[in-house]
């Protein structure tokens, strides 16, 4: 069965040029013109992964990507006319699981749109995952495979799902170092993108939801010019 996109954007010619290409690659396509009607489309039909734009009248994306999160664990790309970093940290800050700039190609974004829908229907399929399908417990650190539930010190720890697969990833092999490569590799389902620094956005992210001190770190460890690794 094809999976179903939303495409969400306040310029049409945009929306119509996503569409054409992910049309042509078999999706079935729903639109919207900005986050509250994306909400609403959602809130009535399931889709499997959404495209979000940033600026939009009425309710812009980081918006609506915050009260999509609420509702759906589905990938959700965002597009933004904004390449900095500041607003690429803010967008994945939402719970978004790429960044695209405008203006962009559209084979690169049909790329990521591929990426995330693999990485969504192999989850929990790669060899480099351990085999069990428990709870990993490191001291206070739960994070319950299963639920797809991480506690610390009893604390509820609202990851989204990449967010999860990285911590499960480098919890899983505890004491063992992934560089980001492999990280994107591992959870993505494909190498990294040429100066993509979506690993390290969310490794910041993770620390901020369950670390004590972001900055000195229990769980979550850098090895300078090696990688990450949970101790």
């Amino acid at each position: 069965m094809s999976k179903t996109v939303l495409v969400t954007d306040d310029d049409s010619e945009i929306r119509d040029v996503i569409c054409i290409y992910l049309r042509n690659e078999g999706y079935r396509v729903c639109e919207a013109s900005d986050g509250a009607e994306a909400l609403a489309v959602i809130g009535r039909q399931a889709v499997d992964l959404i495209i979000l734009d940033v600026m939009m009248p009425n309710m812009d994306g980081i918006r609506a990507c915050l009260k999509m999160r609420e509702v759906t664990g589905v990938p959700i790309i965002m597009l933004s006319a904004k390449g900095e970093d500041i607003d690429k940290i803010s967008g994945l800050t939402t719970g978004a699981d790429d960044y695209v700039v405008k203006p962009f190609n559209p084979l690169e974004l049909m790329a990521r749109v591929k990426a995330q829908l693999r990485r969504q229907s192999l989850q929990g399929s790669s060899p480099t995952k351990p085999a069990d399908t428990g709870v990993i417990e490191i001291d206070d650190l739960i994070i319950d495979k299963k639920r797809h539930l991480v506690t610390v010190r009893d604390r509820a720890a609202a990851l989204t799902p990449l967010e999860f697969a990285i911590l499960e990833l480098l919890a899983g092999h505890r004491g063992q170092v992934f560089d980001v490569d492999r990280i994107y590799r591992s959870v993505w389902k494909e190498d990294k993108f040429l100066s993509d620094n979506t690993v390290m956005v969310h490794i910041r992210n993770i620390r901020e939801k369950i670390e004590d001190n972001p900055r000195e770190p229990r769980y979550v460890k850098t090895v300078w010019g090696v990688g990450y690794k949970v101790d």
